[in-house]
C-alpha cells in the first residue's frame, strides 16, 4: 500500500458475489475504494452497482487491477477461477500485484494456489473469515491472515476495511487451519445448543427464556447469541448450509489425521451433520440441527413467535 496505508488509492477487483461475497465488496466501496466484481452469474453481481461497484464482463477485466479478492465455495471453484483456461492468471503477461483468498478451502489447494501465483510473480494472501453476510455487514466480521508479511502488509489497510478483526496467524497457508478448526468449533459448538436447549425445552422450559438465561450468562457469546432467534422461532433462513459445514468437518477431520490428533466430539459431530445432509434439508441453515435434535427426542418443536435481539443491532 501507500505509505500512509490508505487502500483507496488502489484499484481492487472481485471474484465471487455471493452472500458472502457481496456483502465484503460493498464494504470495500462504502469505504471510496474503486472495486470492479465478477461473478459467474452475472445477475448475481449487478445489484452490486447499486453500492459503486462496477461490474466486469469477464475475468480478464481484473488482470490488470492492483489486488484481487476470491470468495469462492471449494477448492475446484478457486482453482478454475484462478487456473483454468480464462481464469485470472491465464495471461502470462498481465496479472494483479496480489491475490488475496477468502474462501475456506484445504490447506493443500491453498498451497497449490499459492505455488501458481509465485511462479506468476503474484503475491497470494490466504484470509478466510468468521462470519456471514448480516455479521459483514454490521461490521463484525472476523479475518485470519497467512503468508509473506510483506504481502499481508500490502493488503492489511483493505482487510480492516472489510472486518472488525484481522489477526496475522503466521506463514504459509496456516489461515487454513485456523478457520477449519474454528468451523469444526462452530459445528460442536452449534450441536451442544442443540442439545441443551432440547433437554431445557422437554423439561417445560420455554427456548427464549432459555436461551436468555444462557445468552447472559459466562457461557453465553456472540455466537449463541446470534443463533438464538433460528432457535427460537425456528426461522432457517440460510447462512451456512448443511452441505458447506459437511464439507468443513471433512477437511477438519482429514487434517487432523494427517496430523495424529484424536477429535472425539468432532468426529461425533460430524456424524450428526451428515444427518442433517441426509434429511434432504441441504438449502436451509445449518440450525435445523435444533429440529434434528429434537425429532430423536421425540419433541415437537413450533415457532414462539417472541422478538429475539440477535445482538448484531437487529432484532427477529
Amino acid at each position: 500500500m501507500d505509505p500512509e496505508g490508505s487502500p483507496q488509492n488502489h484499484t481492487v477487483g472481485w471474484i465471487g458475489a455471493g452472500r458472502m461475497g457481496a456483502a465484503m465488496a460493498v464494504r470495500l466501496a462504502a469505504a471510496g475504494i474503486p472495486i470492479t466484481v465478477w461473478n459467474r452469474t452475472r445477475s448475481k453481481a449487478e445489484p452490486l452497482a447499486d453500492h459503486g461497484c462496477a461490474i466486469a464482463a469477464t475475468i480478464a477485466d481484473l488482470r490488470t487491477l492492483d489486488v484481487v479478492f476470491t470468495m469462492v465455495s471449494t477448492s475446484a471453484d478457486l482453482e478454475q477461477v484462478l487456473l483454468g483456461d480464462d481464469g485470472l492468471l491465464a495471461d502470462a503477461d498481465t496479472a494483479p500485484a496480489v491475490v488475496v483468498d477468502c474462501s475456506t478451502v484445504s490447506t493443500e489447494s491453498s498451497a497449490a494456489i499459492r505455488t501458481a501465483c509465485e511462479l506468476r510473480g503474484v503475491g497470494f494472501l490466504a484470509a478466510p473469515v468468521s462470519g456471514n453476510a448480516k455479521v459483514v455487514s454490521a461490521g463484525g466480521l472476523s479475518i485470519a491472515a497467512s503468508g509473506p508479511p510483506d504481502v499481508y502488509e500490502r493488503v492489511s489497510p483493505l482487510l480492516h476495511t472489510i472486518g472488525r478483526s484481522v489477526t496475522y496467524v503466521g506463514e504459509g497457508d496456516v489461515a487454513r487451519l485456523v478457520k477449519i478448526c474454528h468451523n469444526l468449533f462452530l459445528g460442536v459448538v452449534t450441536q451442544s445448543m442443540a442439545e441443551v436447549t432440547v433437554l431445557a425445552e422437554k423439561g417445560g422450559v420455554s427456548r427464549a427464556a432459555f436461551l436468555d438465561f444462557l445468552n447472559n450468562s459466562v457461557m453465553g457469546s456472540v455466537f449463541t447469541r446470534y443463533k438464538t432467534p433460528a432457535f427460537v422461532n425456528l426461522d432457517y433462513t440460510p447462512t451456512f448450509t448443511p452441505i458447506l459445514l459437511r464439507k468443513d468437518f471433512d477437511l477438519g477431520l482429514g487434517a487432523a489425521r494427517r496430523l495424529d490428533v484424536p477429535m472425539p466430539l468432532a468426529a461425533a459431530t460430524a456424524q450428526l451433520v451428515q444427518a442433517s445432509v441426509g434429511s434432504g434439508r441441504v438449502r436451509e441453515d445449518f440450525a435445523i440441527l435444533l429440529d434434528l435434535q429434537a425429532r430423536n427426542s421425540a419433541l415437537a418443536l413450533k415457532p414462539e413467535n417472541v422478538t429475539v435481539d440477535d445482538g448484531l443491532g437487529g432484532e427477529s
